[in-house]
């Protein structure tokens, strides 16, 4: 029987997501296998992968926030705000007239803190029932609402000078639902000479780090983190007796308990190193907000 985990895989450059959750249901032989969080094809770096029961847990990882490392091109804009789309213009000499170091320090700092930003027409989001890139790839014109996120790092680490473009390589803090491309597309339209992704490689989601993922190529065998740990890098740890982890088992409150968390939910361990599951505040009590199967550790 296969163990419930949480796997950290990193992805190379030319793999879809869903292309990562094929090999790792093959590698451990079962089919409930999930990931929190698209990375495009041409992005690398960090996916979070549930296994088994863990998959219960994605709904809670998906929501933190994210580190990436990217280059964006200032200079060209293509379809697709990257650089798998086609060159839709070119800045002329003039244009790089008005892009000094302190115009590109005031456009980034436009593009940090919370923020309203329109995600690229070819993202994955949904647009009734449909994925948003389905239906540009399919002729329709598609624009997508903005949405409010948050930067909280928006660094140029380094720059590079080339024949009509410029390069900068940059970090980023986020929360979940930001969007890289759409961070470098406007840049480019905030300095006038247009801009899109080249590279882009996710190094963190919320406690997660890509120093500890595995390859592609060595699935087999691959560590996971238990619930308890994964879990517990996401929420606070509330540690929970014997009985108590019975009766939420069974869908029980714990009457009177809420004030035992500081926040609205909390990891709920056994006394042998167990998730029972995540627990939530409802009125002074605490119920389960999500349970985990009783052989999960």
């Amino acid at each position: 029987m296969v163990s419930p985990g949480i796997l950290l895989v990193d992805k190379p450059a030319g793999l879809t997501s869903h292309d990562v959750v094929a090999r790792t249901r093959r590698a451990f032989g079962t089919r409930k296998v999930g990931h929190a969080g698209t990375l495009d094809p041409m992005a690398t770096g960090l996916l979070v992968i549930g296994i088994e029961g863990a998959t219960r847990l994605l709904t809670y990882i998906v929501g933190v926030d994210k580190t990436y490392e990217a280059t964006i091109r200032l200079g060209e804009t293509t379809s697709t705000d990257d650089a798998d789309g086609d060159i839709l213009t070119r800045a002329d000499a003039d244009a790089w007239s008005s892009v000094t170091e302190a115009g590109i320090a005031r456009g980034i700092h436009a593009l940090t803190g919370a923020i309203s930003q329109v995600p690229s027409s070819v993202s994955a989001i949904k647009v009734d029932g449909r994925r948003a890139y389905d239906r540009v790839r399919a002729g329709e014109d598609v624009v997508l609402a903005a949405r409010d996120v948050t930067v909280s790092r928006f660094e140029v680490v380094a720059e590079r000078h080339g024949d009509g473009v410029r390069d900068l390589d940059v970090v980023v803090d986020c929360s979940s639902g930001t969007y890289i491309r759409s961070l470098a597309r406007d840049l480019g339209a905030a300095l006038g000479v247009g801009g899109h992704l080249t590279a882009l490689r996710r190094t963190r989601v919320g406690d997660f780090d890509v120093a500890d993922a595995v390859t592609i190529d060595a699935l087999e065998g691959a560590p996971t983190l238990t619930p308890a740990d994964a879990a517990g890098r996401v929420l606070p740890v509330l540690a929970v007796t014997a009985d108590e982890a019975k009766d939420l088992r069974h869908g029980k409150r714990l009457f009177g308990q809420a004030d035992r968390l500081d926040g609205a939910l909390a990891a709920a361990v056994d006394p042998e190193a167990a998730l029972i599951g995540i627990v939530e505040k409802r009125g002074g009590d605490l119920k389960s907000a999500m349970n985990m199967l009783e052989a999960a550790r």
